[in-house]
């Protein structure tokens, strides 16, 4: 397995098959944790050294959690993993004629190849968009906006006219999808329950929080039942929802939407959309579709034999369910990472491969306090119940015992004493 870049990752060959892995979610997590018991080399890349846990990025951004609580070091979490490599570096680009991938650290040769780099958000080409709109992907990300938001609600008390306050404490939240959803919600609780109490100097009945979706309906992964009802506590809450509208320019102040209106806000959260995050070197015809990697019943790339992509890079082909795809959720990706090292050993083992069939347990929601929607099958639920389903869930998927130990403790105290534990503002930033 010679090439021509200096190796300088050193991860010794060990004479085992070498299985390398791109990105620790939650995709690539699980291929490593079913690994670990096999008489396998397993090397994983990421351009942190963390794990996050994304679904509750959105509370980070909002200070209902501690950043600490929702991310976990990969080398304490395979702390113990036999022939177990962790390398902080980011993978540039693939060699598939010589096994071989390119990183920012050095090159590395591989036998097995497991692509899971996610997702990215996708402005569809709207550069300006892109440059002036915050995004949510990463917990670097969540602190941009959590400071944003502090540091405009301090801003704003230094102003004496109203139309500059108000581009200052006005947010507009783009996308209706849960991430959007939750986002709107966890806001409208900072300006009902915290921020009165924090700066009583302001007028916060001026602080305007806008969800556009450019669909019908909010939660489109929902049914119309969950969409409906979220609408409906939103509003309840105070967020001005506008549906079957898009954005189209935004510099900074002055959001133009297409029905002509214009909302002036310091502030646009974009939660539309992702798209696949591949790496460079594939052949051509294996990424489809929103960017994301074609791939087999098996997460097999098109046209790579020993090249599998999972998660929300992988688009899978064949599947009458999803002929678009699975959901770019962490479900799918963490099914298709235990089946793949499950299938893993089975090829070094020369046994039969099993294909990926996705069962969906269910999706769902949190708007705010009691209030959350739920789909599981045929079962709907809101309200309270829903909430408290929504918690147990959440809670019990963190990674780390302290993580878990760590977010009960803020959401706890968030809902006894109606507060929020981290309104912080981390750097220096924009003025």
């Amino acid at each position: 397995m010679a090439s021509t870049l200096t190796t300088q990752t050193r991860v010794k060959d060990l004479g085992k098959p070498r299985v390398v892995i791109i990105g620790g979610g939650f995709a690539g997590m699980e291929v490593v944790r079913g690994l670990k018991d096999s008489d396998v080399q397993t090397v994983l890349f990421d351009r942190y050294n963390h794990h996050t846990f994304q679904p509750l990025l959105y509370q980070v951004a909002t200070s209902g959690l501690e950043t600490s609580a929702i991310v976990f070091p990969f080398r304490k979490r395979f702390s113990g993993y036999h022939d177990f490599h962790f390398r902080l570096g980011e993978v540039k680009n693939i060699r598939p004629e010589e096994n071989f991938i390119e990183t920012t650290i050095g090159g590395i040769d591989y036998d097995y190849l497991v692509i899971a780099s996610g997702a990215t958000t996708n402005f569809y080409g709207n550069a300006e968009l892109e440059a002036k709109a915050m995004s949510m992907k990463t917990i670097g990300d969540a602190i941009t906006i959590r400071n944003q938001i502090i540091r405009n609600m301090e801003f704003a008390l230094l102003y004496e006219d109203q139309e500059s306050m108000n581009s200052l404490i006005d947010f507009v939240i783009v996308g209706g999808g849960p991430t959007g959803v939750e986002l709107a919600g966890a806001l409208s609780e900072l300006k009902n329950n915290v921020f009165p109490k924090d700066y009583p100097e302001l007028d916060l009945a001026q602080m305007d929080i806008h969800l556009i979706e450019g669909s019908p309906r909010l939660l489109n992964g929902m049914s119309d039942q969950a969409g409906a009802k979220a609408k409906s506590y939103l509003e309840e809450m105070g967020v001005k929802v506008q549906t079957g509208c898009v954005v189209k320019s935004y510099d900074g102040m002055n959001l133009v939407l297409s029905d002509g209106r214009t909302l002036q806000t310091r502030s646009v959260i974009w939660a539309a959309g992702v798209r696949g995050n591949p790496i460079s070197g594939l052949k051509e015809e294996s990424v489809g579709r929103n960017n994301r990697i074609k791939v087999d019943a098996f997460n097999r790339v098109k046209g790579h034999e020993n090249i599998f992509a999972i998660g929300d890079v992988a688009q899978m082909e064949g599947d009458a369910l999803f002929p678009n795809g699975h959901p770019m959720m962490a479900p799918p990706g963490m099914q298709q990472g235990r089946l793949l090292a499950t299938n893993l050993k089975n090829l070094i083992e020369k046994k039969p491969l099993k294909p990926f069939r996705y069962h969906d347990k269910g999706s769902m929601a949190t708007v705010g306090r009691h209030k959350a929607v739920v789909d599981m099958g045929k079962i709907r639920l809101q309200g309270f119940i829903a909430w408290f389903i929504w918690m147990f869930v959440h809670l019990m998927s963190i990674v780390g015992f302290k993580n878990k130990i760590m977010t009960f403790w803020s959401w706890t105290w968030s809902y006894l004493a109606f507060d929020r534990s981290n309104r912080l503002i981390i750097g220096k930033g924009k003025n």
